[in-house]
């Protein structure tokens, strides 16, 4: 047999264990594992960030611990088993991909999306935009709305457009601080944070990745910082600001 089918076989055998005999794993639900399978998917999205190889390796383990007990759940309450998870997303695959499976031409990634976008219209959806979980962090999904629309041939043309709105949201919220009107300069900084991450799009940076990394990089030099001011004595808040970016440049020094 071949190995993956081997360990995945496993897999399963033990869920069918774990609901029968553990306490914890038999009154579990598929509203109470939602929240945890959230909190693996970070935790799996902060292992590919690290670049942690051997970490992503566990991460994906626990997110198909996840798939299968949910499979379990399915097939308790008679409604779909592992194979009709698996069998679906083939299928799916199938005809997502008539490029592969079809005589359809597509020869570049972006042909593919488009393709995407038209299957799923095909497939009974309403709105390109229907493909979107209302429950994404909002950068996640500025990101996403602004794929799914590209892919119908709603986009810029070039970079420079799109920097030229980015700048355009900026004076726009600019001028609702400058008049002190809290709900449009909301409005406005919105814009803002949308023009950018369409930008972003444009030059091939994912502005979630982007940001986290920059999150990282905040905390690891403020706890630097921390370190520091503790060894020489000092407390924080004692400090002036002036001071405080001595050791905060000390952190990007070093490469923190």
């Amino acid at each position: 047999m071949d190995p993956r089918l081997k360990a995945f076989e496993r897999l399963l055998n033990i869920m069918d264990d774990l609901r029968e005999k553990c306490p914890w794993d038999r009154e579990q639900t598929m509203e109470s594992l939602r929240h945890l399978t959230i909190e693996e998917t970070y935790e799996l999205g902060d292992a590919i960030l690290n670049n942690d190889l051997d970490e992503v390796k566990k991460e994906l383990g626990d997110l198909a611990l996840h798939i299968v007990f949910y499979a379990k759940i399915g097939t308790e309450k008679g409604a779909f088993d592992m194979a009709d998870v698996l069998n679906g997303i083939c299928e799916k695959l199938i005809n997502r991909h008539p490029h592969i499976y079809g005589d359809v031409v597509a020869d570049t990634p972006e042909k593919v999306k488009q393709n995407w976008e038209q299957i799923k219209l095909k497939e009974g959806r309403k709105s390109v935009l229907e493909g979107v979980p209302k429950g994404l962090p909002s950068l996640v999904k500025a990101q996403r709305i602004q794929d799914k629309a590209a892919g119908v041939g709603f986009d810029w043309e070039t970079t420079e457009q799109v920097w030229e709105k980015v700048e355009e949201e900026l004076a726009e919220m600019r001028h609702e601080v400058a008049v002190n009107d809290k709900d449009k300069t909301e409005q406005e900084m919105g814009d803002v944070f949308f023009a950018l991450v369409n930008y972003a799009r444009f030059v091939g940076v994912n502005p979630e990745d982007a940001l986290e990394r920059t999150n990282k990089k905040f905390i690891n030099r403020f706890k630097f910082m921390e370190d520091e001011i503790k060894l020489v004595g000092k407390n924080m808040q004692d400090m002036t600001l002036t001071e405080l970016d001595e050791f905060w440049n000390k952190a990007k020094a070093k490469g923190i």
